[in-house]
């Protein structure tokens, strides 16, 4: 503990980086983390918020029976790269705001506890994560339900609802469990790469936009247990609910089981944007965390 204070008064890391350092041995309640990290919770509910509404919006646009576009595109494949275009960008988008690069922009509970089984996340934000994450889906699809006066809840559209494809269950676990695993293993590479950390956001919106255009036939594309959560509450559709719940979050830990082994080290952080000048709640170790404040640093001042 004295040669981490010495070494982070001596480079000038000052108070509140050291006590951001100090944060990794001393053990936090419920009731600190919520008076302490209320700001990130509400940020995930918003994200995930906005998530949804563009889902649900860009859903009506595209497959309405009295949409415009629905008439100018027959082409299914077509309406779903548009789609996966409008997702994958608003994905980026989300993550590169104010909230984003202060939250960590996981805004998915499967993210965000394979950030707690890497030891990144305390136990209590981790839940409060994941408790706003669920809200947050909930009232962006009733939002915009209500701001498109009901038209997401045609039967062409259902609010966006993610449910198994023509190959059945069996395929859209083994689905969701894939792309889960590609997306978190890329995520945890990528945001440990001094090379590659700023363009995660892009890597996983491509992601994204790829995985709707080929992916969405098997299961719906939802690698995210709150997503589906909020469009099936609304639409009133629970046929293999458990498939969005357990294989994403499945799929991610075993990313996570993976990453050490190749890397040799845990990750640094839980962001998926590190070079900014926010805030980070998250865990990071002691020499890795005064190399990665070097590292944000430069980045900054370059």
């Amino acid at each position: 503990m004295d040669e981490i204070g010495k070494s982070a008064t001596t480079s000038g890391v000052g108070v509140q980086r050291l006590r951001k350092m100090l944060r990794w041995y001393i053990p936090v309640n419920a009731l600190t983390s919520s008076r302490l990290h209320w700001p990130e919770y509400l940020m995930e509910a918003g994200e995930l918020g906005l998530y949804m509404f563009f889902a649900c919006a860009f859903a009506t646009l595209l497959q309405h029976p009295g949409s415009p576009v629905r008439h100018f595109i027959n082409s299914s494949l077509a309406r779903r790269a548009l789609y996966g275009l409008a997702m994958g960008s608003t994905v980026i988008a989300i993550v590169l705001t104010p909230w984003g690069k202060q939250s960590g922009g996981h805004f998915n509970p499967a993210i965000t506890f394979t950030f707690y089984r890497l030891g990144k996340v305390d136990l209590w934000d981790a839940c409060f994560y994941a408790t706003a994450q669920f809200s947050g889906a909930i009232c962006g699809v009733a939002i915009a339900a209500c701001v498109m006066r009901g038209a997401p809840g045609n039967s062409a559209v259902r609010y966006a609802v993610t449910l198994p494809g023509v190959y059945g269950n069996a395929a859209a676990f083994i689905g969701e469990l894939a792309i889960s695993f590609v997306l978190m293993i890329t995520i945890l590479f990528a945001t440990n790469d001094k090379r590659l950390a700023r363009y995660t956001p892009y890597f996983v919106g491509a992601l994204y936009a790829i995985y709707i255009v080929l992916e969405t036939p098997l299961s719906g594309m939802s690698m995210n247990p709150a997503r589906t959560l909020g469009s099936a509450l609304r639409a009133g559709y629970w046929h293999a609910l458990w498939i969005y719940f357990i294989a994403p979050t499945l799929g991610m830990f075993c990313a996570a089981e993976v990453f050490p082994r190749f890397r040799g080290a845990p990750p640094y952080c839980a962001k998926l944007h590190h070079a900014n000048n926010k805030r980070c709640i998250f865990h990071h170790a002691p020499q890795e965390f005064l190399f990665g404040l070097k590292t944000i640093d430069s980045e900054k001042a370059s």
